[in-house]
């Protein structure tokens, strides 16, 4: 129950503060197009490093080692609470707005949003050791629902009632909550520590000894090709939302709108099987690109629906096929 409410908060904190900060900043630099652009390659960027940072210390520490480490971060993260952008940060003249932007969100958001991303698969893998035989499937439901949650609240909840300061403010305290939760499964691990080593050292002793072939292991043009899949979803999901803030307007829910559809690719693509038809989208794929082609070189004839729908359809049918 514990790993289970520290995955769900982590996820909807992480999707929550993007179009919270994202419209915070916004005025800073002239409500361009651009500043959410420049947003959403950050926390792609941080999302990333939070992947690999949980990926290291899970194949490089030791159980007790990845329960103290974690909590030393967490504790320190603490440090650049509020995350409400003070006015010293805000930028004197136009010039190098991307760096600007950068400087702001890493001060301000950085440290909280990495220990975020690393949060799901860190769980997931203290929860596959502390419960062998168990699916981690559970806590992925639970993220993905939180993620969702978040992205669909704030344009329809959060942004129509609560002012800038205090959805900052609600959203520090939120991940105070997130930490105690994240130290409390933490001090699990750490408890567990000694057994949970001599566990894996049996794994490995077993695998030695029997001389066993990861045959299964994916090959490297295989792992290529998964790199060149995902950075292409990911570089859709920013041409998308900068071209829709470009064409329509600078508002948070076209900001929520394509990530909510990236990571609808994600949760229909690793569910189960029968969700993802492959021969379908590869057929539909085409139709997109030409539909992408109709949208960028006449979209501005188009009605704002029109626009919408052409853009999010578009995106869903070729992220399907990178995720697939």
């Amino acid at each position: 129950m514990l790993l289970a409410a520290t995955v769900f908060l982590s996820a909807f904190l992480l999707f929550q503060v993007q179009p919270i900060i994202g419209k915070y900043i916004l005025p800073w630099f002239g409500a361009t197009p651009g500043v959410w652009a420049t947003a959403l390659l950050f926390f792609q960027l941080m999302l990333l490093g939070g992947y690999a940072y949980a990926h290291f210390i899970v194949s490089r520490l030791t159980w007790h080692q990845q329960a103290v480490l974690h909590t030393v971060l967490l504790a320190l993260a603490l440090i650049s609470l509020p995350i409400t952008p003070t006015e010293a940060l805000k930028p004197a003249n136009a010039d190098a707005p991307t760096l600007h932007i950068l400087h702001i969100l890493t001060v301000t958001i950085g440290a909280p949003y990495l220990l975020l991303s690393a949060t799901g698969p860190l769980i997931q893998r203290w929860h596959a050791q502390l419960h062998p035989g168990r699916s981690t499937y559970r806590l992925y439901a639970l993220s993905n629902l939180g993620s969702l949650l978040a992205l669909l609240s704030y344009p329809l909840l959060v942004e129509p009632y609560f002012r800038l300061r205090s959805q900052t403010s609600s959203w520090s305290w939120g991940y105070v909550a997130f930490a105690v939760l994240c130290a409390a499964s933490a001090l699990i691990v750490y408890r567990s520590s000694r057994e949970l080593d001599a566990q894996a050292a049996g794994q490995d002793a077993v695998h030695i000894g029997s001389g066993t072939v990861k045959g299964d292991d994916p090959t490297w043009a295989t792992t290529l090709l998964w790199l060149l899949l995902s950075a292409c979803g990911s570089g859709l999901l920013l041409a998308t939302t900068n071209q829709m803030s470009m064409d329509i307007a600078v508002v948070p829910f076209l900001w929520v709108l394509p990530l909510s559809i990236y990571l609808l690719t994600f949760i229909l693509t690793f569910d189960n099987r029968r969700w993802y038809v492959r021969p379908l989208f590869v057929a539909l794929l085409p139709l997109a690109l030409s539909n992408a082609l109709r949208l960028l070189y006449g979209g501005i004839d188009l009605g704002i629906v029109d626009q919408v729908l052409g853009y999010s359809l578009t995106l869903f049918i070729c992220c399907m096929c990178c995720h697939g």
